[in-house]
């Protein structure tokens, strides 16, 4: 049985099944991105355990983890039968402890080779954080809300260009109406995981769009030394018409129900105002979907312009989109990237 540190273990394992042996609790909470779940307890019986040990000790409560395994080891056989059919499996818990090793064991009897994590998922952690302290190439695209910004960025990464769209990573569109259509959001932990998966498997020497965000999508958080070189990269500013960008929330929102968003409203009445929220309130229950988003974006696009005001401006591009066709959007874009990185 070989026990291998973090990055020989992501390795090795690239295109290989990785089980995470911990409680349905712990890999809710975080876990590698491309593991499945096969928990040696349940969170209850996890729980039960951690009592044991704590009133009889290690010896009481080891033999009490084993009685509980006994039971499920013919469940394990059956999802591990089709899991190893390539020959190799890797496995981790919290600490790369008991847990892991017991079930190594126990797997090598069905998969040829067993390779466990060392220090398991916590070691795991820690290289995730690590990982975003190196140096990425990163361009910002920017602009006011409603400028189809993720669908240029959609559009660039069909020309090659490298991408990563924080806000379906996030599973939320990083404003008051950002969590309508969306499902729910992973954890802090999982936003991490997911977004290192990304950048790990880039070309660290090619450019990297990230659409401009603030650090807080939602209820995540990018992790802060991405979210500083987000902050000090160059910046393409792309301008949209206001009647434009109106019609592409209209597109974008309003084929769900009315009363989600007059919910998300309320939730910035303090920021519009009491008579301009009512106006809104009033507008969308009239269908009225035009004048009611005309006036958000009166909060929105000041809020944009303070947030753009903290960047340096000799690194912000702007670049009008009004009289590009389509398929001239892209190709304008990149032009200017080239440009700004000489």
């Amino acid at each position: 049985m070989k026990t291998i540190p973090v990055s020989e273990f992501l390795k090795e394992l690239k295109n290989k099944p990785i089980l995470d042996v911990r409680s349905p609790a712990e890999f809710a909470k975080g876990h590698i991105s491309k593991a499945r779940n096969l928990p040696i307890f349940d969170n209850e019986e996890r729980k039960i355990v951690g009592i044991e040990y704590k009133q009889k000790g290690r010896i009481s409560a080891i033999q009490l983890a084993l009685d509980i395994a006994a039971g499920k080891v013919k469940k394990y056989f059956s999802q591990l039968n089709s899991l190893c059919s390539n020959g190799k499996i890797g496995i981790y818990c919290w600490r790369g402890g008991m847990r892991s090793a017991a079930m190594a064991h126990l797997f090598q009897t069905v998969c040829q080779d067993v390779i466990r994590l060392q220090k398991g998922y916590q070691a795991y952690r820690n290289y995730v954080l690590n990982s975003f302290l190196k140096h990425y190439d990163l361009l910002i695209l920017s602009g006011m809300t409603g400028s189809g910004k993720t669908q240029i960025l959609q559009m660039l990464r069909q020309k090659g260009e490298q991408i990563i769209d924080l806000e379906a990573l996030a599973n939320h569109k990083g404003s008051a109406f950002g969590a309508i259509g969306m499902v729910a959001q992973p954890t802090f932990q999982q936003f991490e995981n997911d977004l290192f998966t990304i950048l790990d498997a880039l070309d660290s020497n090619k450019r990297l769009w990230i659409e401009d965000e603030s650090q807080m999508i939602g209820k995540v958080k990018i992790p802060d030394a991405f979210f500083k070189q987000m902050r000090s990269a160059k910046v393409i500013k792309v301008i949209v018409p206001k009647k434009k960008r109106i019609a592409n929330l209209i597109k974008e929102y309003t084929d769900f129900p009315d009363d989600l968003l007059q919910k998300s409203t309320k939730k910035i009445e303090r920021r519009l105002g009491g008579k301009n929220t009512k106006i809104v309130l009033e507008a969308i229950s009239q269908k009225d979907y035009q004048t009611a988003i005309d006036i958000v974006l009166t909060y929105y696009d000041k809020t944009y312009q303070y947030g753009l005001a903290k960047r340096s401006p000799d690194k912000i591009y702007s670049l009008s989109l009004q009289n590009f066709k389509a398929k001239e959007i892209t190709n304008n874009i990149i032009c200017l990237a080239k440009f700004i990185s000489e």
